[in-house]
């Protein structure tokens, strides 16, 4: 049975956008927020309200909630082609392929690395949500490389802090469109959701502070090899701070990158891989670092832009 909650709303969401102010109030995602204002289920004041019409303080919110949703279930279930490439007692790095989601979240039926690490036995830390145990920071489905597990407790909030205050390496090889001016630099621009679409993040005033820096490697008549490390870590990150600079990753189609560039080069998908993996031990304070080779399909594709393709 749905839930329905009205309350007033409070002085210092006066001006916010409903979405954004449901999403404050109620703890909801903020597309979750504008699905319901889009489904007819906010009222204010009695008059159904779009997800960017303004809170007035004092107005009467009305919200109809949908049943709470089962939370997503771990499935062991093993994953062609994902490497363990550092193990121990407290932690595992995996080298993810592409097509593989960190953990089970609603809307995906794919496979997932923790479901992965479940089928091979390895025991991960019980601390953070039952579908996401474990897991410090994430790679985007469609994006190759490295990502770190925790598998003791101590491990989990030793490197949940580490990857909050920035101390972690992470560096990624982008292939990019056209060739970046300057060639080596540093993008710092907020990241937000997307204005009109839900499903894309953007460059946005309101966003997250987020920094990207690039060094190109290697420069080819269509398109670029960058070196890319990541200062903060933002969902999409890399890809939306290089569309925003007008070079998108070479196949990235959803952030405006040319399909037919991709068509030629057989790629299906963004070229992005994190290839370097960098942090000081949660346990030992030993710097542990570890690499990844380009996966056979980015490595194809960057051979034929080569051969002039």
């Amino acid at each position: 049975m749905a839930e329905r909650r009205s309350l007033p709303v409070p002085d210092g969401l006066a001006g916010e956008r409903v979405d954004v102010g449901m999403a404050r109030l109620l703890g909801l995602s903020r597309s979750a927020a504008a699905d319901l204002a889009a489904a007819g289920r906010v009222l204010l004041d009695g008059a159904a309200a779009g997800k960017s019409d303004r809170l007035a303080a004092g107005a009467w919110l009305e919200v109809e909630l949908p049943e709470a949703a089962e939370p997503p279930q771990v499935v062991a279930e093993p994953v062609p082609g994902m490497r363990i490439v550092y193990s121990d007692d407290d932690v595992v790095v995996v080298d993810k392929p592409v097509g593989v989601a960190a953990h089970p979240s609603p809307g995906w039926s794919g496979p997932t690395v923790i479901g992965a690490l479940a089928a091979a036995g390895v025991r991960v830390s019980t601390s953070g949500a039952a579908e996401r145990q474990g897991v410090v920071h994430r790679l985007d489905v469609g994006t190759s490389g490295l990502m770190a597990v925790a598998k003791s407790e101590r491990a989990y909030s030793v490197l949940k802090r580490a990857f909050k205050e920035r101390t972690v390496t992470k560096v990624y090889h982008a292939l990019v469109q056209g060739h970046p001016d300057p060639s080596a630099g540093t993008i710092d621009a907020p990241i937000g959701r997307h204005p009109r679409h839900d499903y894309k993040w953007a460059v946005v005033a309101d966003g997250k502070p987020s920094v990207t820096h690039y060094e190109t490697l290697e420069a080819m008549p269509a398109a670029s090899l960058l070196e890319v490390h990541l200062e903060t870590g933002r969902t999409h990150q890399i890809r939306v701070h290089m569309a925003a600079v007008k070079h998108p990753c070479v196949g990235d189609v959803t952030y405006g990158a040319d399909p037919r560039l991709a068509e030629r080069l057989g790629l299906t998908r963004q070229w992005l891989h994190a290839v370097r993996l960098g942090f000081e031990h949660p346990v030992t304070g030993e710097w542990t670092e570890v690499t990844s080779d380009y996966p056979a399909d980015l490595a194809a594709s960057l051979e034929a832009l080569r051969d002039g393709a």
